[in-house]
């Protein structure tokens, strides 16, 4: 068998639970996935496990072959390489918020969080510098803005990650100060809490006194000083893509999540204008890249944001349409050559239940070589019937790679 390229398409939370016994993918106009399913091979697939309601990041983890339990780090980690931190093994990552806490004497931990979010302030640039550059610390820190009002923070030296972080979740508490989680600490999880609490304090003087926060406040703007971190986690040893499979892997997404997993497992991330992570993602470029990027890596991953979006909302109408949007601009996929595409979702989003949910979700693989069934659309209530029957997230990419020709054989 000649070698093949392998193109993903992972469309986030497209499959839905039945509302008057149809779902926006059932009920979309879809003929270029309908197509890819009366050319292919179908199934549904458990991204996790029956009945697991899988984040985009274990999902992905899954859906890439990389058991979760053993690879997930969190989603500081996962964040943290999203927005191009160089993770290393032992490090300990969080998720930042720039926030907005109460203009009043005392310790940051004494104020109250007005928002978390600093009014959704994205032009951080200059306030992320003014950390690295003015913040010390008895261990080595990474700080680094993400997009909108989010950021990452790394620290580094032998420290432990069963600490709490500092944001309280909602709007008129004070920030919670960092403790360890465990009731017998040790001295690393005592040690790592003070650090984040000293930088967290340390980070609160310098941001409120900036000038360009001074400026927000008094223009009647919502100053961004403060930091807010959660969600902390230490990063593995990861055997990279190519080591683990032989194959070169590449990652169009525009979602910092999506591109932290891509990242930690040694992919290349590649950079397309207009993908935005939303609705309103530039979709044809992102598939003409996936289409260029065929031509130099092995492995490709489409990832596609928005139908989870909506069905986070749980908007039935606008998910449809989106799902159809998503069609059309698929259909330069259908003349590409010796090269397997495999069309799927990370999990569920149903728009009843406006969050993920541990329903299985429709696969399709088409190329050289499939075991053809009689499915002859992409849907909930179509793909069950087809030869792939149910597998996991797991079985994907070993399932792809024998199809490719680049399997290994198991015994003599």
């Amino acid at each position: 068998m000649s070698y093949s390229k392998i193109l993903l398409v992972v469309i986030d939370g497209i499959s839905d639970r039945p509302v008057n016994g149809k779902t926006p993918l059932s009920s979309a106009k879809t003929p270029v996935l309908d197509s890819f399913a009366e050319e292919g091979v179908c199934g549904i697939m458990d991204p996790i496990s029956p009945g697991v309601r899988a984040g985009s990041d274990t999902g992905h983890f899954a859906l890439l072959g990389y058991p979760p339990e053993k690879y997930y780090p969190g989603r500081g980690p996962i964040e943290a390489a999203g927005v191009g931190i160089d993770l290393k093994p032992g490090d300990i990552a969080f998720r930042a918020n720039f926030a907005t806490v109460e203009d009043r004497e005392g310790s940051f931990f004494d104020k109250v969080v007005v928002d978390r979010r600093a009014g959704r302030f994205s032009n951080t640039d200059e306030l992320a510098d003014s950390i690295n550059e003015g913040i010390d610390l008895d261990v080595e820190f990474i700080f680094k803005r993400g997009s909108g009002h989010r950021g990452a923070l790394v620290l580094r030296n032998n420290l432990s990650d069963r600490i709490s972080g500092t944001d309280p979740k909602v709007e008129g508490k004070p920030p919670s100060r960092s403790h360890p989680l465990s009731d017998n600490p040790s001295s690393e999880d005592v040690r790592t809490a003070e650090i984040v609490n000293t930088f967290s304090e340390k980070a609160h003087q310098i941001l409120k006194n900036h000038p360009l926060n001074l400026e927000r406040a008094m223009s009647g703007e919502l100053p961004a000083n403060a930091i807010l971190l959660r969600g902390p986690g230490k990063m593995p040893h990861v055997e990279d893509f190519k080591s683990k499979f032989g194959l070169s892997l590449s990652i169009i997404s525009g979602t910092a999540l999506i591109k932290g997993v891509g990242r930690i497992l040694g992919g290349d991330v590649l950079q397309v204008e207009g993908a935005t992570g939303g609705k309103d993602t530039d979709l044809e470029a992102k598939v003409k890249r996936a289409m260029e990027s065929v031509k130099s890596h092995d492995f490709i991953l489409l990832h596609i944001k928005a139908p989870d979006e909506y069905g986070h909302d749980g908007d039935f109408d606008g998910k449809k349409k989106f799902i159809e949007k998503v069609d059309r601009a698929l259909k330069p996929l259908s003349d590409l050559d010796d090269c397997y595409i495999a069309i799927t979702a990370d999990h569920s989003t149903p728009v009843t239940v406006k969050d993920h949910s541990g329903d299985p979700v429709p696969v399709v693989i088409r190329g050289e070589g499939v075991r053809r069934d009689d499915v002859k659309a992409f849907g909930e209530f179509t793909c069950y019937r087809g030869g792939l029957c149910r597998i996991r997230g797991l079985d994907l990419v070993p399932i792809l790679l024998d199809l490719a020709g680049v399997a290994k054989k198991y015994g003599a």
